[in-house]
């Protein structure tokens, strides 16, 4: 696929957009997970898989739903957010699913990591594995379809300069042939 100066400038214009997009959700999901808390108490860290989550269910309704929800969407950005800044159209599907969560999962783990520094703050698998799924919803929900689209506009942007540079030339000049000397 040929790319004229205009779509590599488009690119340059998504990394930057998706880089500062980056930068600004990472720092605010770092003052939100990463900022003491004064509390009269701290629970005890969970890690055990899945038992977070079965507390929250059996508290029901509304309440599970959001602290459940607040989990799967805080790195759910980043599902879309990581793509963007790599800037790249043509990529596997699958490839590029992987890497994104696994770049996500390696956030997830990171700030969990973090936290057990910080007063106020739990360690919490239950966080790591909801983080990690919102990533990867966003991205299997946003990211192909995008990606798709992006091409198919930069397909027709392409034919036209190429038939814009096809016109603006005019006639292929004709040079007579030479034949061998003697």
């Amino acid at each position: 696929m040929r790319q004229g100066s205009g779509g590599r400038v488009a690119a340059i214009r998504f990394r930057a957009t998706g880089g500062f997009l980056l930068v600004a959700h990472l720092l605010l999901v770092g003052w939100i997970t990463l900022r003491p808390l004064d509390v009269p108490w701290v629970s005890a860290a969970n890690l055990q898989p899945l038992a977070g989550i079965k507390a929250d269910l059996a508290l029901g309704g509304l309440q599970a739903a959001r602290r459940i929800g607040e989990s799967v969407l805080l790195l759910a950005p980043l599902g879309v957010l990581l793509p963007l800044a790599g800037g790249r159209l043509v990529v596997s599907p699958w490839g590029s699913l992987v890497r994104t969560v696994a770049a996500g999962a390696l956030l997830s783990l990171g700030i969990e990591l973090l936290q057990t520094g910080v007063p106020g703050q739990v360690v919490d698998i239950d966080s790591l594995l909801l983080n990690t799924l919102g990533v990867a919803l966003a991205h299997v929900a946003i990211v192909p379809a995008a990606r798709a689209r992006l091409r198919r506009h930069e397909d027709v942007t392409g034919r036209a300069a190429l038939l814009r540079e096809d016109t603006s030339q005019g006639s292929t000049p004709t040079i007579p042939r030479v034949g061998i000397a003697p």
